[in-house]
């Protein structure tokens, strides 16, 4: 189970969760949840996410990153410079990274112009 809170620089927070499929590739995971959300009601400058994981009556064991493809929507939307990601276990105990060092060298429309 991951969940994941996006903060817009409108203010707003959107959370989203992962949404698992028997076949993989239907499968949505949380941090695109969370922005799909914020761009479809019309959000499209983001802050930062937190994001974590577990299991059932578990206590976190480590960090959860976003996934390639969670990265890549990242890169879309979010100066890799600036936008933070967080990787919480618990308020006390979490990690924080610049989109940009989580995804070196990043491929977004702006490469297209």
């Amino acid at each position: 189970k991951v969940g994941a809170a996006l903060l817009a620089k409108s203010g707003k927070i959107y959370t989203g969760c992962n949404v698992e499929n028997a076949s993989f590739t239907p499968t949505n995971c949380a941090e695109r949840t969370a922005f799909f959300k914020a761009v479809s009601e019309g959000d499209r400058e983001f802050e930062m996410i937190a994001i974590v994981a577990g299991k059932d009556g578990e206590e976190l064991s480590k960090n959860c990153t976003p996934c390639g493809v969670c990265r890549q929507v990242m890169t879309e939307f979010c100066n890799p410079r600036t936008f933070l990601i967080i990787l919480a276990r618990s308020e006390d105990d979490y990690m924080i990274y610049t989109l940009e060092e989580l995804m070196p060298f990043g491929f977004s429309g702006k490469n297209l112009e």
